[in-house]
């Protein structure tokens, strides 16, 4: 028989009951989350590319021509894009200008860029796509 005030295997004291622990709750809404966000951008990432195209083309013509056209500065260039209807593509697509060749770059960040060149014969022309 156990001696009282000693526990009956000895001195060693019994684990106490695991309880839920809620980091590791957490943790799996997280990775729940990042692996639907990730399912939902490969479901539609040909759609996003296509928009992020159609958005750095029109950009590069539109820079083009308002930078070595109408000789307006490229930051003044960069207020049209948001008024020209490319819907939540435009708030991403960022211009960028070479004087030397005067040729003007638009992209959207991990998804496509183009560029536009201006001739005084042809006017602002966009490099042809690479698809």
């Amino acid at each position: 028989m156990a001696t009282p005030g000693k526990w009956p295997m000895g001195d060693k004291q019994a684990a106490p009951y695991r309880t839920r622990q809620p980091a590791r709750w957490l943790r799996n809404v997280i990775l729940l989350l990042i692996v639907a966000v990730v399912a939902v951008l490969g479901w539609n990432w040909a759609h996003l590319r296509e928009e992020a195209l159609v958005g750095s083309a029109y950009g590069a013509q539109a820079g083009c021509v308002c930078r070595y056209v109408s000789q307006r500065p490229l930051k003044s260039c960069e207020g049209d894009l948001d008024v020209a209807g490319l819907g939540r593509v435009a708030g991403l697509v960022s211009l960028s200008d070479d004087a030397e060749t005067k040729t003007v770059r638009a992209g959207v960040p991990l998804l496509a860029h183009q560029s536009a060149t201006y001739s005084a014969k042809t006017g602002c022309q966009l490099e042809p796509w690479d698809e």
